[in-house]
């Protein structure tokens, strides 16, 4: 019997090409290089675990049964003094543990009810699940300098993201007190992904939050925030991040979610709670990511890069005044591989994103290539 279709295009042929698939030819050749590659391409975490995250892990390794979705008391309880801390959001804040930060970008169109004849709004240079949860709803995706630009649109949806990934660019107070007043204005809701938030480099630039009442004046109607732990903390494999804002939208999203099966694993939940309450490791490894930004910075400059924004955040927005692809091909020669800024969008297409995401030797082997 003959193997029939359900749908005349799967969901699969909708959605661009995976990016990274495009780089393996370089990766390839940057990895035949003599002293093997340096890859400054994905910003996954390369540190270790802190041992207070670890043994609060395998502690909570032999539960049996399902965790909820909502998570614990305590979770939730540890997510709300964190955002309070760095956020200065109120402690009393609706909170919910996500599965990673990339499944809720990817899900929140859909779990939100948008749809066919709908838009969502995103930066037109930007990560590119954005573009994809939109694709995932079947509705209109929409690339814009200013989320501002696309009123009139049947907008419904408008991420933000500072720190930007990959750009690193930092929003002022005033800026995102404006973003709110329309989004509310437009009846729109707005979604900032904040996963770089305690990564800021300059005193000057100080990455805020959507969540802070200097920018929402204590009101959080319409208004999400997305965090995450990935790089904070190195939990990039343990997909542990949460979601904060309008108690009705997160309300909705929580039943949703429960139907899905959206849920935390127990052990994960418990880790989460330790890595929250403990700031020494992430001061550590803020310290560690500083100190390579600085070598990898200087030596590009030196090579003759042009460093744009990367004030915030895991990368170096990098460019030669030229095209990407041809950077990238200059880099792997050198047994370096970066990712090209078209994986981020067209206005990208003169950059690399170099990671920061590299050991202490691996960033010093990077430098003596440069050289």
């Amino acid at each position: 019997m003959a193997f029939r279709r359900l749908h005349s295009v799967s969901p699969a042929r909708r959605l661009p090409q995976f990016p990274w698939d495009r780089l393996a030819p370089y990766k390839e050749r940057a990895a035949s290089h003599a002293g093997g590659i340096v890859d400054l391409s994905v910003g996954t975490p390369v540190d270790e675990v802190a041992p207070v995250v670890r043994d609060a892990l395998c502690e909570a390794a032999a539960r049996p049964g399902y965790p909820t979705v909502a998570g614990s008391r305590e979770l939730q309880e540890a997510i709300r003094s964190w955002l309070h801390r760095h956020t200065g959001v109120g402690l009393e804040v609706t909170v919910l543990p996500t599965v990673g930060s990339k499944e809720l970008v990817a899900n929140l169109p859909a779990q939100l009810g948008i749809g066919p004849g709908e838009a969502v709004a995103y930066p037109e240079i930007a990560y590119p699940t954005y573009e994809i949860g939109a694709l995932l709803a079947k509705a209109d995706a929409l690339p814009v300098a200013d989320p501002r630009d696309a009123s009139g649109s049947r907008l419904r949806l408008a991420w933000i993201n500072y720190p930007t990934n990959p750009t690193g660019a930092v929003a002022t107070v005033d800026h995102l007190r404006g973003l709110v007043r329309w989004a509310r204005e437009s009846g729109v809701v707005l979604a900032s992904d904040e996963c770089y938030l305690t990564l800021g480099w300059e005193e000057r630039r100080p990455p805020v939050s959507i969540l802070d009442p200097a920018v929402n004046d204590g009101d959080l109607t319409g208004l999400l925030a997305a965090h995450s732990l990935s790089k904070r903390s190195n939990l990039a494999g343990y997909r542990s991040a949460f979601l904060a804002g309008d108690p009705a939208i997160v309300a909705d999203l929580l039943e949703i979610r429960r139907h899905s099966g959206f849920m935390v694993p127990w052990a994960v939940q418990q880790a989460t709670i330790a890595a929250l309450h403990d700031e020494e490791h992430a001061i550590e490894q803020h310290a560690r990511y500083e100190s390579r930004r600085a070598v990898l910075r200087a030596a590009l400059e030196a090579a003759g890069f042009r460093i744009d924004e990367s004030h915030a955040g895991l990368y170096l927005w990098a460019s030669r005044g030229e095209d990407c692809w041809a950077t990238v091909d200059w880099l792997a020669d050198r047994g370096i591989l970066a990712a090209p800024g078209e994986f981020y969008g067209a206005k990208g297409a003169e950059h690399v994103r170099v990671a920061l995401t590299a050991t202490d030797e691996a960033v010093a082997e990077a430098s003596d290539r440069l050289g």
